[in-house]
């Protein structure tokens, strides 16, 4: 899960492996902290032409200082890691770039370190993270694999206290926090990982909240929100309290979710996208998208993508079996204020782009994670 309200990414624990700032001059007559300000409001798509100008150039655009330009000045990109799950159960990650010059959208990326299935999943600016999950079918793992966008390779980070797998993750503040996924007797139950320090640290939980398996959870207003087995539960970083969900939220959540502009979007069991307005505490179904998306989306896989929501499912059109079709849109929702009345009125849907994307993977193959990240 992304959370665009989080903090600026923490420091690459691997940094010593990460090229450095060049110390020729990036543009003649202008101070580097200047000239880097210039050069990080450059479209990304530009970079692999950039890198030719010189070795500073090349330094540069591989750099930590660049992404923090970036950020700072409000030119990172947003991107989409998708996790593809084949029928064996192997996992390959790729990236969407909806850059219309790019002849390949959904780009290939390096295969994960541990080949584990059911993990949980977070984003942190430019990292992500697969946590826990299981090694060979049947045994949690502790490990946490990070993934870093902007140099394409993967490493190990710290391990949790306890192994896991089908838990529930994301990142608040600048911080991942786990829930679940292990025994409810489990200590540490819930974790949490401060990057800077490259610590887990266990989070007390009270008993009746804990249950193993989590379905899905989002990142909401600062907390952490999962749905279980039998219900959902919400918990508070900044004061480090627990709770429940609201009956509405517990009845009409069955799993996967995205958070876009305050509400959490998923999906009912007819397959149909709605919307839950946590101030009204009630869901309303997205119109306007029902003609242009297929029915019984409940296997689709959402994300919210430049304050859009981004809907990722399996598509139809394979051929013989031999490869599979992954469609994409981006649906604009806006609240429509209802005349005379307190409710925020209807939420109406409009496509901004679909894509159709054929990857050699057999049919059956589905979409098991899909998360934004910032470079």
């Amino acid at each position: 899960m992304a959370s665009r309200a989080a903090a600026p990414p923490p420091s690459d624990r691997h940094a010593e492996r990460d090229p450095v700032l060049p110390t020729a001059s990036l543009l003649p007559q202008l101070p580097d902290d200047v000239s880097i300000q210039c050069i990080a409001r450059v479209p990304r798509f530009f970079h692999a032409r950039l890198a030719y100008v010189s070795r500073s150039w090349r330094c540069l655009l591989r750099s930590p200082a660049l992404f923090a330009a970036r950020l700072s000045c409000g030119a990172a990109f947003p991107f989409l890691c998708v996790d593809i799950r084949t029928t064996s159960a192997r996992s390959s990650w790729f990236l969407l770039d909806r850059e219309p010059r790019n002849p390949r959208p959904l780009l290939p990326l390096p295969p994960p370190l541990l080949p584990t299935a059911g993990s949980a999943c977070a984003t942190l600016g430019p990292l992500l993270f697969v946590i826990g999950g299981s090694l060979d079918g049947a045994t949690p793992t502790t490990a946490v694999q990070v993934f870093d966008v902007r140099f394409r390779r993967w490493h190990l980070g710290p391990r949790m206290g306890s192994a896991r797998e089908f838990a529930a993750a994301g990142a608040v503040g600048g911080r991942i926090y786990v829930v679940g996924g292990c025994l409810p007797s489990s200590e540490p139950w819930a974790e949490v990982l401060d990057p800077d320090s490259g610590r887990w640290a266990p989070m007390p939980s009270p008993l009746d909240v804990r249950e193993k398996w989590m379905h899905g959870s989002v990142v909401l207003d600062g907390k952490l929100l999962a749905v279980a087995d039998h219900g959902g539960l919400l918990f508070d970083p900044a004061v480090g309290t627990w709770g429940s969900v609201s009956t509405a939220l517990d009845m009409g959540w069955k799993g996967r979710a995205a958070v876009v502009d305050g509400i959490i979007y998923s999906y009912d069991f007819l397959g149909n996208i709605k919307g839950f307005d946590p101030v009204m505490d009630e869901w309303r179904e997205v119109e306007g998208v029902s003609e242009e998306l297929p029915r019984f989306l409940s296997g689709a896989a959402l994300a919210e993508l430049g304050g859009h929501l981004c809907v990722l499912w399996e598509g139809k059109r394979a051929k013989r079996g031999k490869e599979m079709e992954i469609m994409c849109a981006a649906i604009k929702v806006s609240r429509e204020a209802a005349a005379g009345a307190a409710s925020s009125g209807k939420l109406r849907g409009k496509i901004v782009w679909t894509d159709a994307i054929a990857l050699a993977f057999p049919k059956g193959s589905s979409v098991s994670h899909c998360l934004a990240v910032e470079v």
